[in-house]
């Protein structure tokens, strides 16, 4: 290294030759070069930072077992793991620049966490930054390790951290519907098919289904985060271990096992770990499950709550933000729109990683860092859209109960209760005569004599409609 004539560059040099390099960074001349190639997105590593977390974990644990191994001495071991600590406390995270987008297969985001871990370790070792005869980012900080092992397993770390924070908010959006639906279990309403009148139901099973909905997903989550605990940290270029101690790879994963919590396993095969990303694949259709899911019941929502009063109108949204900049009172349910369009993008962050996937050739996926990028964005909008959806929508929500009575009162839906009584055919020609006159189905019923009026209101009553096992069925009233 050596300073520029300009005294706030340094330059250093690669196997492409000299750059200059802001004397005070801690990224060196490959993030350099990666900054000038890849201004794709805009987003940095740095909007990662469970990712940054990843990389300096994987490379805290390399320089242990190298130590431990003796090919990597005490003094050098004790800079780096100082680094890779303060980098996991949330220091440096701001040197971590290159484009989350890049071509290499993440080989300039694996540079970008090598040379600033080198240079920061350079500091505990007395040294100025650049110095990399003392300490070298390749030679050091990269020993026995090549991005393709090192770059797959940071994402796997990382993921077990998004997944277990998405696990987390999904049981909160679960638990919010079971309140509600405690709340609501009293208050009868129509259920719908096809969005045509079905039979009746509570608003609160209509919103206990829902928990059951997102903690199945949640359940899922949890599943599928067992399949990225295994890693391929020891292969190196394309699985074969070259450049690596014998012992390095089971050892660097115990080490990185016990460095991050999380219990992580080194592949058998090493060779189809470094070149396979159907675990990915898997995780990815996991959160597609999920978005799809949550934006359904964000759907219903919207719909439950249209109008006010020239739609369903069952439910009410809380009201959180004016609705129009021309229509005065207007509130629109902003809340489930928001995530709706965190579903949209989850949908298609899957097609990119399906076809990113898929576009591996021979020993390597040269396209993990769009898979990467899209897993942590559908993972931390999730997160985020759960959240927003509890504290901004859920937890407000109110039902309209006299509109609902009214439904259950008016539906032409509840002659289905009583066709078990009056037959198919007579019970379908009593529900076209309804709808035709619009009579209620009770009083039409007891008007032609088919029952009296005792009968059907306990038939018609809300625990007859919501346990019809316990009412008495046609064989027992004909024996009567």
């Amino acid at each position: 290294m050596t300073l520029a004539a300009d005294s706030d560059l340094r330059i250093e040099e690669d196997s492409m030759g000299s750059r200059a390099v802001p004397a005070e960074a801690y990224y060196g001349v490959h993030t350099a070069r990666a900054l000038e190639n890849f201004p794709i997105s805009g987003i940095p590593l740095s909007t990662y930072p469970e990712f940054v977390n990843a990389l300096a974990a994987v490379k805290q644990a390399a320089a242990l077992t190298n130590c431990e191994l003796g090919l990597l001495d005490s003094a050098r071991c004790a800079a780096i793991v100082a680094a890779c600590d303060e980098i996991r406390s949330g220091r440096l995270h701001s040197s971590f620049v290159v484009d989350v987008i890049q071509g290499g297969a993440g080989t300039s985001s694996n540079m970008n966490a090598n040379e600033v871990i080198a240079n920061r370790a350079l500091e505990h070792l007395g040294a100025a930054r650049g110095d990399y005869d003392r300490l070298h980012p390749l030679e050091h900080v990269n020993r026995g390790q090549s991005t393709n092992d090192v770059y797959p397993t940071a994402i796997k770390v990382a993921l077990q951290m998004y997944l277990s924070e998405l696990h987390d908010a999904l049981q909160e959006v679960s638990a919010a519907f079971r309140a509600k639906a405690d709340e609501f279990r009293d208050v009868l309403k129509m259920g719908r098919t096809q969005l045509q009148d079905a039979v009746p139901m509570t608003l609160g099973q209509e919103f206990g289904a829902y928990a059951v909905m997102v903690a199945e997903d949640a359940q899922r989550l949890r599943e599928a985060a067992r399949l990225v605990t295994e890693i391929n940290l020891g292969g190196t270029a394309i699985g074969t271990g070259l450049n690596t101690h014998p012992r390095y790879a089971r050892q660097v994963c115990a080490t990185l096992s016990e460095l991050t919590g999380i219990e992580l396993s080194t592949a058998t095969d090493l060779v189809e770990a470094t070149q396979d990303v159907g675990a990915f694949v898997q995780v990815s259709g996991v959160l597609k499950r999920t978005a799809v899911k949550l934006s359904k019941i964000c759907s219903d929502l919207r719909l439950l709550s249209s109008g006010p009063r020239s739609g369903l109108g069952e439910i009410n949204l809380p009201a959180v933000q004016a609705g129009s900049s021309i229509m005065p009172g207007k509130v629109n349910p902003v809340i489930p729109e928001v995530v709706n369009q965190v579903a949209f993008e989850v949908v298609g962050n899957d097609v990119t990683i399906s076809m990113a996937a898929e576009a591996g050739q021979l020993q390597l996926n040269a396209f993990e860092p769009i898979i990467a990028h899209c897993l942590f964005t559908s993972a931390a909008h999730l997160t985020a859209a759960c959240h927003t959806l509890v504290q901004r929508c859920i937890v407000g929500i109110t039902a309209n109960e006299a509109r609902l009575a009214a439904s259950v009162t008016n539906s032409i839906g509840v002659i289905t209760a009583l066709a078990p009584y009056l037959g198919y055919a007579e019970s379908a020609r009593i529900a076209k005569r309804a709808l035709h006159t619009g009579a209620a189905i009770p009083d039409l019923v007891v008007a032609q004599g088919l029952m009296s009026a005792e009968r059907v209101a306990q038939l018609l009553a809300p625990d007859a409609l919501l346990n019809p096992q316990s009412t008495v069925q046609p064989e027992e009233e004909t024996e009567a």
